[in-house]
């Protein structure tokens, strides 16, 4: 190797040691300005008030690296409940439980795959924003109660194993595979504090956009079975694999109902389909996504070409596989509601799209065809379920049904 390479790969190795500090400095530094100011949610009281959001701390609950966990809730309108799924990435093998998410990671653009903890800065993500705003009256969902089931395990929230693993630095470990014990923790809790509502949300985003369909029929059945109002949303679910059936049933040990309805490389349509084949026209459905995921598509990336980065060629070809899941979707039942957005962040999405709406700012501000996502879903829990952005995947029949061979690598 000449000079000339190895101090271009000492810089980029100190480039990276840089960046790595400096976010994980913000990280800690954020996490910290709340603890001081006492922005953190309170743990719940005998007597929660209305309108404020709390803490729940779950004493049979467990992040994936062994600390606490707990849950977001907000009491309001007791006929009006929202059950929402947390996503935070997903551990699939070895190699990716040995690499959970840090600040440090993001900012350096080293692979990183799941959240395994909770701490203060994780509350951002998780409430007052998007769906879960209680301060803007632009939010349409401001007067519902609301259960959030926070993620820090890396199994779309259906494990159930301890999981033994090496660390990046070669030491032992293990990753708690606990997210389904934690979901059972977390009805139970939803049941105590909203026992009947009359219209039931059951919505997630990212990793919990997954969750959705394989738990929505547990939270029907053996929670609300009464509820007259049941829509289920998953907001951002896409990420082709292979191997999905064997990784819920050896790596997660999920129960036997969820892994056994696994049969192809997309484990979030094989789950609706399970879904719409037990309860039908019950329940209405609804899916969105952006459409050239930036971050979807770095984890598929990392999957097919073990290659932890986004750009133009793989979102293009999660764009492809859009356009086919989309179809199959709509294949199950004509009813399906869609939402497809092609909006950008700048230094965010990296040449692609946004990864989720429905927790961020702009589930409200920002607009497809004239129509918020906040509008959208609205409008469909109430009833009225449509389709927005579709002419964002329109294509000749050709081109659609090549498309729909991709991603079965």
């Amino acid at each position: 190797m000449s000079l000339k390479n190895r101090l271009n790969r000492k810089n980029l190795k100190r480039g990276i040691v840089f960046a790595s500090k400096v976010g994980d400095f913000v990280e800690n530094s954020i996490g910290k300005v709340m603890e001081d100011k006492n922005k953190l949610a309170d743990e719940i009281p005998e007597k929660p008030e209305n309108m404020k959001w709390y803490r729940v701390s779950l004493d049979k609950g467990l992040s994936g690296d062994g600390s606490e966990y707990y849950i977001y809730v907000k009491k309001a309108d007791p006929k009006k409940l929202c059950i929402f799924f947390s996503g935070g990435g997903v551990a699939w093998n070895e190699y990716t439980a040995a690499r959970p998410v840090t600040g440090g990671k993001v900012a350096a653009g080293l692979p990183n795959y799941y959240w395994n903890n909770l701490r203060p800065f994780t509350q951002l993500m998780n409430i007052n924003i998007g769906i879960t705003d209680i301060a803007s009256d632009k939010n349409p969902f401001k007067d519902w109660s609301f259960v959030v089931i926070t993620y820090a395990t890396g199994d779309f929230h259906v494990g159930n194993n301890d999981y033994p693993y090496k660390t990046e630095d070669g030491k032992d470990d293990i990753l708690h595979f606990h997210g389904y014990v934690n979901f059972l923790e977390s009805m139970k809790v939803a049941k105590e504090l909203i026992p009947a509502p009359d219209k039931l949300l059951i919505a997630g985003n990212s990793a919990g956009a997954f969750a959705v369909p394989a738990l929505a029929g547990e939270i029907i059945d053996d929670y609300y079975p009464n509820a007259r109002s049941i829509t289920v949303f998953s907001d951002s679910g896409q990420l082709l694999y292979k191997n999905w059936r064997k990784t819920a049933k050896n790596i997660w040990r999920s129960k036997d109902s969820i892994w056994r309805s696994i049969h192809s490389d997309n484990i979030t349509l094989d789950w609706y389909k399970e879904l719409f084949r037990k309860y039908g026209d019950k329940i209405r459905y609804l899916y969105s996504s952006s459409d050239r995921d930036y971050l979807l598509s770095a984890y598929y990336n990392d999957i097919i070409n073990k290659k932890y980065e986004t750009d133009q060629d793989v979102q293009e070809d999660y764009y492809n596989q859009l356009i086919e899941m989309v179809h199959e979707l709509k294949e199950i039942t004509p009813a399906f509601g869609i939402f497809i957005n092609n909006w950008k962040i700048p230094l965010i999405t990296m040449g692609g799209t946004v990864h989720t709406s429905v927790r961020e700012l702009h589930f409200t501000a920002f607009t497809q065809d004239g129509i918020s996502m906040a509008k959208w879903l609205s409008d469909a829990v109430d009833g009225k379920v449509y389709d927005v952005g579709m002419d964002l995947l329109s294509n000749s029949k050709n081109k659609t049904k090549k498309r729909r061979n991709l991603g079965k690598k």
